[in-house]
């Protein structure tokens, strides 16, 4: 086994650690930032469509990131049931289910620290290392996960339209 292997080892549960406490920080009370979720709802959703329009020949690739899509809306709305909202005199806020969002951010995460180290592992071999877009299981995860926030967000946005029509 050589170092750079034994240092890999030692320092990606450190990693995961790091990952899992920024993901739990992020699910605490917030305040609710319009522009936030006008980039969240762009940014996820680019996670989404920007893979999908590369896949024309990988019909059970895309058919996994649209099922992701699904599960991650359906977690979503699950997990909008879950929130708590605030409408106090110091600005709106809200808080998330911190245990669901952490799980679907961690999925997603484990995935791609598993195609990190299948790259790693691949080194020096003649096989051609995956592209992120070839294992339907990853295109699962990065579905379930881009969906899953882009519905936290664009709910968010409603939520706050919705707050300004009432107090208009």
């Amino acid at each position: 086994m050589s170092i750079t292997t034994l240092a890999l080892i030692l320092l990606l549960p450190i990693l995961v650690w790091r990952i899992y406490q920024r993901l739990k920080a992020q699910m605490t009370r917030q305040r609710s930032i319009m522009s936030r979720h006008y980039t969240g709802l762009l940014v996820f959703g680019a996670m989404l469509l920007v893979p999908a329009a590369g896949m024309g020949g990988r019909p059970l690739s895309l058919a996994a990131l649209a099922l992701g899509a699904v599960a991650g809306i359906a977690l979503g709305i699950y997990g909008l049931r879950r929130t708590r909202f605030e409408d106090t005199a110091e600005g709106y806020y809200f808080t998330p289910p911190m245990r669901m969002g952490v799980l679907v951010g961690m999925l997603l995460v484990a995935r791609v620290i598993y195609l990190g180290i299948e790259v790693y592992m691949n080194q020096g071999s003649n096989q051609p290392n995956p592209r992120f877009s070839d294992s339907p299981l990853t295109m699962y995860c990065l579905g379930m996960t881009a969906s899953y926030f882009a519905t936290f967000s664009a709910s968010l946005m409603r939520w706050r339209l919705r707050l300004r029509r009432e107090n208009t």
